[in-house]
């Protein structure tokens, strides 16, 4: 049905940068959401960052002018541009779309989620 494959993650130093993308693929009708959650060993799951079907975004408090939310609408794609990276951001990021396979049917889907580690 609705598959979502990301990538981008990986070991970065303080004050670094990654670039996450997320792919939807499948019988795909339109995507009404996608965004990015995260979670650290020990922690409850968080939503990251949000686009919406028109365009407006959400970010997390603990990352709002750092982190840059993204959409390619014809290749249905999502991205994360993280900067000025944190230890506190380490974490598996997890992407997550709202779809709808037919008219009038939409249910979430989620990815594999990709690990981001923030050290030196």
């Amino acid at each position: 049905q609705v598959q979502l494959v990301e990538s981008g993650g990986g070991l970065v130093q303080p004050g670094g940068s990654l670039r996450l993308s997320c792919a939807a693929s499948g019988s795909i009708l339109t995507i009404n959401a996608m965004g990015w959650y995260r979670q650290a060993p020990g922690k409850q799951r968080e939503l990251v960052a949000a686009i919406m079907r028109g365009g407006q975004t959400h970010y997390a408090d603990s990352v709002k002018g750092r982190f840059t939310i993204s959409r390619d609408i014809g290749k249905k794609s999502v991205f994360l541009q993280m900067t000025n990276l944190e230890s506190d951001d380490t974490a598996v990021y997890i992407c997550n779309a709202d779809v709808a396979t037919d008219w009038g049917t939409s249910r979430d889907y989620w990815g594999q989620g990709t690990q981001v580690t923030v050290g030196s």
